[in-house]
């Protein structure tokens, strides 16, 4: 393109000195020329590595016993959903792009446990296991030695025991150490804070303003973190290494941490973060539809889920010829796939001449638990000319809600006429349809 743009400059040029020789001596004659042979304004992009993120080097420290948090096996090679506890935390330190090298340090003695503990995450190239030591400390600079060289100017440690890493906290951690020597994750304390007795009387209230709870993983510049480690008694284990180059005048800044960064400590703390990070899929739904009429015959009454509702006729049929259970209990059988009432309940089977349709309907939402379906809604329309469904609604909405085991809002129950056509405007018989919807339990 650079190169198409030069040779449009001279022919334009070549043009401006033509005009030039007929206008000699006048100014825009040069104004001309110069604006022509102006090259044109481009947009450069920026160079490929400029937009990858700062290279980084991770260590993991996974050296710890654990024994808080119960259990025989130690909390970083107990299993966390699908995976080792230690693994949510490689798995998520490889995804980032910006990665050089990462080191998990494991206990003394487990580098073999380590590997298995990772499964196929152990193919990455950019990753080492090394044994720690009998400190977190020691481990530390272990993890810092074992780093594939040279090394990025910039390390981040971070806890085994802490699985609820993202990319999207490294990424905020490298955007401090732009302008800090240091950096952490880290909550704001909100609950109060008392100081205590050692027989655990309340001795004094402790303002928890400006205090924070710092988390890993726990960034620094790597020469910063090496000059200070040199400079100290390294056989004494610190708890944070943010306190190392605190306590030696680094700039130390504190970015937002996160709740899923919580540490596993204790033993209900499993199942809590196994919630987090592996939140169970959406319950699959299905609905389905039932429709049933009955005509109508002498009688006194109708009936209608579950109500006797008098009238001048009864409706006709097997059992009790409830037409808006019958049309319920299809569209449970539909939404199961299993089937029509009939097949569960067949005409000819003398078992169910007269029989109430609350058998029915029972027995319909029991098939559908043993199958493991929930019914959570239902909805009746009955359509009829007479009589009058609405003083009846509450009723039979009462009547379904309590054979299925619904609340009352999970039942619906609604009236509609056809306008005086067809069989039911001629006040024949009533229809009656239905919908059912069940969860998988």
């Amino acid at each position: 393109m650079l190169h198409g743009s030069d040779g449009k400059c001279s022919q334009m040029a070549a043009n401006a000195g033509n005009v030039a020789g007929v206008w000699a001596g006048r100014r825009s004659c040069l104004h001309l020329f110069r604006v022509a042979c102006r090259p044109p304004q481009i947009k450069r992009r920026s160079p490929v590595q400029s937009q990858l993120p700062p290279s980084f080097d991770f260590i993991i420290v996974a050296a710890g016993g654990g024994s808080r948090a119960g259990g025989v096996v130690p909390k970083q090679f107990r299993r966390l959903g699908d995976r080792a506890v230690l693994a949510w935390s490689v798995a998520a330190s490889l995804a980032h792009p910006g990665l050089h090298s990462l080191v998990v340090v494991g206990p003394p003695g487990e580098v073999d446990r380590v590997w298995q503990a990772l499964g196929p995450l152990a193919g990455d190239t950019r990753l080492t296991v090394t044994e720690g030591g009998t400190t977190r400390t020691a481990s530390v600079l272990a993890g810092l030695a074992a780093r594939a060289q040279p090394a990025a100017a910039q390390v981040l440690i971070h806890d085994a025991a802490r699985p609820g890493l993202t990319c999207g906290d490294i990424d905020a951690l490298l955007a401090a150490l732009s302008a800090a020597e240091a950096a952490a994750p880290a909550l704001p304390v909100v609950d109060a804070l008392k100081r205590t007795t050692s027989e655990g009387r309340v001795s004094q209230a402790v303002s928890r303003t400006d205090l924070w709870r710092v988390q890993t993983p726990q960034a620094f510049r790597a020469e910063v973190l090496a000059r200070t480690l040199a400079s100290i008694d390294t056989t004494h284990s610190r708890e944070d290494d943010l306190d190392l180059v605190l306590a030696h005048g680094a700039d130390v800044r504190l970015v937002a941490g996160a709740e899923r960064l919580m540490k596993l400590t204790y033993p209900e703390d499993f199942e809590r973060l196994e919630r987090v990070l592996t939140p169970q899929a959406a319950p699959e739904v299905r609905v389905g539809h039932g429709f049933d009429v009955h005509a109508f015959t002498e009688g006194d009454g109708v009936w209608l889920c579950g109500v006797k509702i008098p009238h001048i006729a009864r409706l006709e049929g097997h059992s009790d010829a409830d037409a808006a259970w019958h049309a319920l209990c299809d569209a449970i059988f539909g939404a199961m796939s299993a089937g029509d009432i009939g097949d569960h309940f067949p005409p000819s089977d003398p078992t169910w001449r007269g029989a109430a349709s609350e058998l029915f309907l029972k027995a319909s939402a029991d098939i559908a638990q043993a199958n493991g379906w929930r019914i959570t809604h239902v909805d009746v329309t009955v359509m009829c000319e007479a009589p009058r469904i609405k003083p009846h609604r509450l009723e039979m909405r009462e009547a379904t809600a309590q054979v299925l085991g619904l609340a009352l809002d999970a039942v619906s129950v609604k009236a509609t006429t056809t306008e005086q056509l067809g069989f039911l405007g001629r006040r024949e018989g009533i229809a009656a349809l239905a919908t059912a919807t069940l969860t998988r339990t």
